[in-house]
């Protein structure tokens, strides 16, 4: 049903997208700072729970209308490839205000777990990124002629979902391991952002140029 040409094409592309600091990210990477491992871990458990919301509703809902609609189909790859290279100017442009020292510690101390895995839940699920990665990039790499595309698009988003947590937790228990060094110097943050904005811009144009090879 899925080949592993498939696997490893969106696999790459959802780990650059999902390891590159977005809103999730960032948040993590805070809670991590402010409260440590604990509460950043359940954030992340949080924020996946939310991803696997988007993961069910998008192949649900949008994998009907892909098997469908050629003209969707087409639709969803440019929007995609587009609003992946704004996204990575807007993470240039916006370099300087990429400060994870100051992110998540507008909260009181005692934090509980049930709250952060609560407001996890609401950044993930709310995470413009996380639509744009299952609702317009995942769509390319179904291969309608197989058949099962709802189906297709579960299996590919329950990849993402792996890889989400994976990634996430990643950053929960470096950023909590390394408070001083990302709180040291503001350059860090910007060069964080410089790299993730030309990776997505990168990754934009390469999937407006060859998405018609998954149609």
């Amino acid at each position: 049903m899925i080949t592993a040409d498939q696997l490893l094409a969106f696999g790459l592309a959802a780990l650059i997208l999902i390891a590159i600091p977005g809103p999730s990210v960032v948040f993590v990477i805070g809670r991590a700072l402010s409260y440590g491992r604990g509460i950043a871990l359940a954030t992340v458990a949080g924020n996946s729970l939310g991803l696997l919301a988007i993961v069910i509703l998008v192949a649900l809902g949008l994998g009907v209308i892909v098997q469908e609609s050629v003209l969707v189909f087409t639709i969803l790859r440019f929007a995609g490839a587009a609003y992946l290279v704004w996204l990575g100017i807007q993470a240039i442009r916006h370099r300087k205000g990429f400060d994870v020292g100051s992110a998540g510690t507008g909260v009181a101390p005692g934090l509980s777990t049930a709250t952060a895995v609560r407001q996890g839940f609401i950044v993930g699920f709310s995470n413009p990124k996380a639509f744009m990665i299952l609702g317009a990039v995942l769509p390319q790499f179904v291969d309608r002629g197989a058949g099962h595309v709802q189906m297709q698009m579960l299996l590919l988003g329950l990849l993402a979902f792996g890889i989400g947590i994976v990634s996430d937790s990643l950053w929960a228990v470096i950023a909590s391991q390394l408070r001083s060094w990302f709180n040291a110097s503001p350059k860090r943050g910007e060069a964080m952002g410089v790299i993730g904005g030309t990776s997505m811009i990168g990754l934009g144009i390469g999937l407006a140029a060859t998405g018609n090879n998954h149609h």
